[in-house]
């Protein structure tokens, strides 16, 4: 069977780790981490681990967690800024945050807000928390968010980075079934140097991206 990286589509990726209930695999190119597509859960398997998770604008734990992502890129933002936050998950909040702080913002979440149309339109940001290691084809869905930004705009990104061989091995986050690509600041740097973006690491599971 022919593996390619679901990022920038590069075959025969290296066995980087195995466990009692998958298999992850690094691509040479991209460094990217992922598991392999027949181990993926079914699309109703994954919403049913969504469906237990308890976040909601009330929570100001979720608040102050999310804040690693508001802070750095609200002081970026233009007054008034247009932003969409994708994958917003059952309880929206990130986009509460940014509606109270002044800014116009759509959500969209493939289960829980699937509004089509938000997918066509332009944006001065986009968000994106704990939301890239759940995706099947990342270059594809990223590649896509890319696309709507207005120039000079900004995508920001939250999700927990690999460090090396020795850490995934002991990693918790790679126990949740629903997390299928890992990425680490060598990922971001070779996918922001093949999108024309600069990035900028602003917290150790933080990164914002800008259009130029």
């Amino acid at each position: 069977m022919m593996r390619r990286c679901p990022l920038c589509h590069a075959q025969e990726p290296a066995l980087y780790h195995q466990d009692r209930r998958r298999d992850y695999y690094q691509c040479a190119t991209c460094a990217l981490v992922f598991v392999p597509s027949e181990q993926h859960l079914t699309a109703a398997a994954e919403k049913a681990e969504y469906d237990q998770h308890q976040n909601s604008p009330q929570d100001t734990g979720y608040r102050r967690f999310l804040g690693r992502l508001f802070n750095p890129l609200a002081a970026k933002l233009a007054p008034g800024a247009r932003g969409l936050d994708f994958g917003c998950g059952p309880g929206p909040t990130l986009s509460v945050m940014f509606e109270e702080a002044g800014f116009d913002i759509d959500v969209y979440d493939i289960f829980y807000a699937p509004h089509d149309a938000h997918l066509n339109r332009q944006y001065d940001f986009i968000t994106a928390t704990e939301v890239v290691e759940h995706l099947a084809a990342p270059g594809e869905v990223l590649n896509q968010r890319v696309a709507q930004l207005l120039p000079g705009g900004y995508l920001g990104l939250m999700t927990k980075r690999v460090t090396s061989q020795e850490a995934f091995v002991r990693w918790h986050y790679i126990n949740d079934p629903t997390h299928v690509s890992f990425f680490s600041e060598a990922t971001f740097r070779w996918w922001a140097a093949e999108q024309g973006l600069t990035v900028e690491f602003t917290d150790n599971d933080v990164v914002i991206f800008r259009k130029h």
